[in-house]
């Protein structure tokens, strides 16, 4: 009897999920993005929120709430009700990697329902148009000749840009070169042109319209292989075997959503990236459409997240 009744109880929960499902959504939606307004972590989720919105006749707002390396947004995503409404857009940071660096945080970022990742963009290593160096092996060698004379910045501590120099330093044999660390993409990017700093790893998306006025040169470009909008620089892992940094950038649900909201949101998400228009978009900002079902996210985020834990294990990264 007892067991009858638990099954019957899952059914119901079931059948209620799927219903609710069906009439979602009916209401506006609120994705909430843990960076500032203006960089691809914020750009990203408003070309999807355009699409959804149409989609579906409700309006689909981003509302950002930086702070914390993007702990403040994802807390606020984890403790909204888990019907659908609130959403989470980030890059890695506050879903895999933020757990290895900070001794406490105030959400359990296991806990979140994965939707579907939006798209990736590559990672590259710039310099300043004065640095004598025109290939990777050029920077290795000075860095090798000279140990502790350069310098590279990075987007803060923890974030991808630092953490993929601590993987270049790693893999190009131990090289001592010093972090500067800034409050965000936009003063390393200044600081870089300005020549405070000798290189540092950014994504494409907010650099490429830089090296092609010529006030930064990209040595290298850390996708797997060579990309279309600069086919003649070549992939990081020519010169450093297996090396690679993307920033990807996906949606997920406050903990306990129900299965078919997730699901009805990720086919929304993968309908999106087929369109022309949302190809161009991302296209324009160097980001290669992903899509996938929330299990196929969730299967890339524990692959990149054991990745970034060894990086930031092996380099001992802290967080101030």
């Amino acid at each position: 009897m007892t067991r009858r009744f638990f099954l019957a109880a899952v059914f119901g929960l079931a059948l209620c999920a799927s219903a609710h499902a069906q009439d979602y959504p009916a209401r506006p939606i609120r994705i909430i993005v843990p960076y500032p307004a203006g960089g691809s972590a914020d750009l990203m989720p408003r070309i999807f929120a355009e699409k959804l919105g149409a989609k579906w006749g409700q309006p689909v707002l981003v509302e950002n709430r930086p702070g914390a390396g993007g702990n403040v947004g994802a807390e606020a995503a984890y403790r909204a009700e888990p019907d659908g409404y609130t959403l989470f857009a980030t890059a890695p940071g506050p879903l895999i990697v933020n757990q290895n660096l900070y001794s406490k945080l105030p959400f359990d970022p296991a806990q979140f329902v994965p939707v579907a990742i939006m798209g990736a963009i590559p990672n590259v290593l710039l310099v300043n148009p004065k640095l004598p160096a025109n290939r990777v092996q050029d920077l290795i060698a000075m860095a090798r000749s000279e140990p502790g004379k350069l310098n590279y910045g990075s987007q803060g501590n923890g974030t991808t840009s630092h953490l993929t120099a601590e993987l270049f330093k790693s893999m190009a044999g131990g090289l001592k070169i010093t972090h500067v660390p800034y409050k965000g993409s936009a003063p390393a990017i200044a600081a870089l042109m300005s020549g405070e700093i000798d290189f540092s790893f950014d994504n494409l998306g907010v650099t490429l319209q830089h090296v092609r006025s010529g006030k930064l040169r990209v040595l290298a470009v850390c996708a797997e292989k060579r990309i279309a909008s600069l086919p003649d620089v070549p992939a990081m892992s020519e010169i450093l075997t297996g090396f690679t940094s993307v920033t990807w950038f996906g949606i997920v649900a406050p903990p306990k959503t129900p299965a078919p909201i997730a699901e009805k949101l990720s086919a929304a998400v993968a309908e999106a990236i087929r369109q022309p228009d949302v190809a161009k978009r991302l296209a324009a900002m160097s980001a290669e459409p992903i899509g996938g079902t929330p299990a196929e996210m969730a299967a890339f985020m524990l692959r990149d997240g054991e990745r970034w834990k060894s990086v930031i294990e092996s380099a001992q990264v802290k967080v101030d």
